[in-house]
C-alpha cells in the first residue's frame, strides 16, 4: 500500500498514534492528520483523500451513542471506509467500532474483567497466516474492559486466556486490533496518570506496569515495525 496521508481519529489526547507515527513517515507519509472526536466536525473528512484511516482507543463503549451521539456518525464513518475497501486500522477502541460498523456485538468482559497489562498472544492458524505472524512471542499492551464479537466471515486472528478475539481482518486492508503495538513505552506516565481511576478499580500494580513497559519498550517498537510492515505490503 502506498500510504501518503495519514488521519488519525482520536478519542483520548495521549492515546494518540504513538509509535506509529515515526514509522508511517518512514514508509512515506508526508501528511499526518488528527481528527479529535467529538470536537473536530465530521462532515469535513474527506476519505477520498485519506490513505490511511487510523481509529485509536479510549476509555468509552462502542455503543455509548446516548452519552456520546457524535459515536453514531463515527460509525457510519467506519462503515463507508470498510465498505470502500481502503487502509483502515482500528486499535482498541477503534477495532470495536470496526466490529460494530460490521453488525458484531461488544460488551464488557465476563464478570467486569479488565484486561490491562503486558502479556502474549495465542495466535489462531489465520492468525499464523496473517500479518500479526510477525509479531513472534513479543508481549503486548492490554487495556480494555470492553472486548468484541466476531463480525460475520471474520476469523478470530489472536486470543488470550481473558479475550477470545483479539484481532481480525475484514479484508486485506483493513486491520482491527483489541491490544496497543502503537503505545509508546517511553510515555506510559501519560497512562498512568490519565487512567487512574480504572487502575485502581482493576487492582493494577503501578509500578509493576512501568517496570513492564521500560522492559518491553524496544520489543515493542520492533514488532510494530514488523506487524505494519508486513499489513502494508500485503503479506
Amino acid at each position: 500500500m502506498s500510504i501518503r496521508t495519514v488521519l488519525a481519529l482520536r478519542h483520548l489526547a495521549f492515546e494518540d498514534l504513538g509509535l506509529l507515527e515515526p514509522l508511517l513517515r518512514r514508509r512515506g507519509a508526508t501528511r499526518i492528520l488528527t481528527h479529535d472526536a467529538g470536537v473536530d466536525d465530521p462532515a469535513t473528512i474527506d476519505l477520498d483523500a485519506i490513505d490511511l484511516l487510523v481509529v485509536l482507543g479510549g476509555p468509552i463503549g462502542a455503543h455509548d451513542d446516548a452519552l456520546y451521539p457524535w459515536l453514531a456518525d463515527e460509525v457510519q464513518l467506519i462503515a463507508r471506509r470498510l465498505a470502500s475497501g481502503r487502509p483502515l486500522l482500528g486499535i482498541c477502541l477503534g477495532a470495536q467500532l470496526m466490529a460494530r460498523a460490521l453488525g458484531a456485538r461488544v460488551a464488557p468482559m465476563a464478570h467486569g474483567r479488565k484486561e490491562i497489562g503486558f502479556g502474549p498472544l495465542a495466535l489462531t492458524a489465520a492468525g499464523q497466516a496473517s500479518p500479526l505472524a510477525a509479531l513472534g512471542d513479543q508481549p503486548v499492551l492490554h487495556w480494555h474492559g470492553d472486548q468484541f464479537a466476531l463480525p460475520t466471515g471474520c476469523d478470530s486472528l489472536a486470543n488470550t486466556a481473558l479475550c477470545p478475539h483479539q484481532a481480525f481482518m475484514p479484508h486485506p486492508a483493513a486491520l482491527a486490533l483489541q491490544f496497543h503495538l502503537e503505545a509508546d513505552p517511553r510515555r506510559i506516565e501519560q497512562w498512568l496518570v490519565g487512567h487512574v481511576d480504572e487502575l485502581a478499580q482493576a487492582g493494577i500494580d503501578i509500578p509493576a506496569l512501568r517496570a513492564d513497559a521500560a522492559r518491553h519498550g524496544a520489543g515493542l517498537s520492533a514488532a510494530l515495525e514488523r506487524v505494519v510492515g508486513a499489513w502494508l505490503e500485503g503479506r
